[in-house]
């Protein structure tokens, strides 16, 4: 039996965010980066799109909790790039 290992976790990670929702035809797999980017961070958009990254990549729900977050860098001047963080590896959001 295969092992998934680290990069492999990357790789599936790095898939979803160059995917957009429903990028396959009948299914909600994906992300919306850019819709998260006009929402308050407050309000709870960055762990609702952390927990549909979890339900569209099943591998991800083994991860001890922490080790799946969301980072936004701000860079001057007016420029906000999002990163996912799993397991301390940063993958930059494309398209955010």
């Amino acid at each position: 039996m295969a092992t998934i290992t680290g990069k492999d976790i990357q790789e599936m990670v790095r898939h979803w965010l160059n995917t957009p929702v429903e990028g396959y035809l009948g299914s909600g797999y994906g992300q919306d980066a850019k819709a998260l980017l006009q929402l308050p961070q407050a309000d709870g958009a960055p762990e609702a799109f952390l927990e549909k990254m979890r339900q569209d990549i099943p591998a991800l729900q083994a991860l001890p909790p922490g080790s799946l977050n969301l980072y936004a860098v701000r860079t001057p001047p007016d420029r906000v790039d999002l990163f996912v963080d799993v397991a301390g590896v940063a993958i930059q959001v494309p398209g955010a």
